[in-house]
């Protein structure tokens, strides 16, 4: 079973990965993702949206743990499924965490899990505009116009 702590950054283990395919996460996981993304998605982000898109079932789930807590979370999506080339779709990062750069890890290891599950190539993602930077620092560039998803701003970008 997975427990939310309160305070992730109480805990003494160290942060860890693990990568699963859809068919390999165990109930307690697939639940722990989406609480996570439920709670920041639609409550923190107050954005009403079908998450439960179809896509999942044919996606690496990269989820980042502290202790019992998941504390960071995206999907690594195959070329053809969300875009030509290859993805990283809903990245999150759980409220208590931030400030530890887990999202940064996080990142860090779904372009080296890309890689290593797709192969070399270009990574494409729909960013939400205010973190354009923080994929830049990435190498990722804005490639087309600023779009609405969800209410959301959002910009294509490619590394």
């Amino acid at each position: 079973m997975v427990n939310r702590l309160k305070n992730p950054i109480m805990s003494t283990e160290p942060p860890f990965f693990t990568i699963k395919s859809f068919n390999e996460l165990s109930p307690a996981e697939l639940y722990a993702i989406l609480q996570l993304r439920n709670e920041v998605f639609v409550v923190e982000q107050k954005c009403i949206f079908q998450d439960a898109d179809n896509k999942d079932q044919k996606s690496h789930h990269v989820m980042y743990w502290k202790g019992h807590e998941l504390i960071a979370y995206c999907r690594l999506l195959p070329p053809g499924l969300a875009f030509t080339e290859m993805s990283i779709g809903r990245v999150v990062s759980s409220p208590g965490s931030r400030g530890i750069s887990a999202g940064k890890q996080l990142i860090a290891e779904a372009i080296d899990c890309c890689h290593q599950l797709f192969g070399k190539g270009p990574i494409r993602i729909g960013a939400q505009c205010y973190l354009i930077n923080f994929y830049a620092s990435f190498g990722f560039k804005t490639d087309g116009a600023v779009y609405l998803e969800d209410g959301i701003e959002h910009v294509e970008m490619v590394k």
